[in-house]
């Protein structure tokens, strides 16, 4: 029987509540093997941070500490979940989702990426496009994707 333990999972936050799910999630895989790392990644939408920088800007002044600051307060939780002895890096950038996603997989040679997935209507499905399913497509390694009708049907509501 072929096992493959995953040594370097990587899990993508957004901050929803299927984001959390899939880091519950992530995180205990890497408990279930040992000398696993787990890497938190959030993504910036660079389109986003551009606009906002620009417009912000004009009304306050230190507006990169007081981002900084709110996401350092949305990854309190993640840190606060982390057992001690588990390897545990956060990493934040700003970009393309998917894109920046693939290239940090591939830069700490995942073999995991665990994704939560907001459902979607075809309207933002077209505008947006589907990250997830550009991920699926293009990873060099293993990707679980947690829709959040799994998680519902977890917690016994779906």
């Amino acid at each position: 029987m072929l096992r493959h333990y995953f040594k370097k999972v990587l899990i993508c936050s957004d901050f929803s509540a299927n984001s959390d799910f899939a880091f519950a999630y992530a995180l205990e895989i890497c408990q279930r093997s040992e000398d696993t790392s787990l890497y938190l990644l959030h993504v910036i939408p660079e389109v986003d941070a551009q606009f906002w920088k620009t417009y912000i800007y004009e009304v306050e002044d230190d507006i990169d500490a007081k981002a900084k600051s709110d996401i350092d307060l949305r990854l309190e939780p993640y840190k606060q979940a982390v057992p001690p002895g588990q390897e545990f890096h956060i990493e934040i950038k700003i970009g393309k989702d998917h894109r920046e996603i693939l290239d940090y997989a591939r830069e700490i040679s995942a073999d995991l990426i665990v994704l939560g997935r907001q459902s979607k209507n075809s309207f933002q499905k077209a505008f947006m496009g589907d990250i997830t399913e550009k991920i699926c497509r293009s990873a060099d390694c293993a990707v679980l994707v947690m829709p959040a009708s799994y998680q519902q049907r977890v917690e016994g509501k779906g």
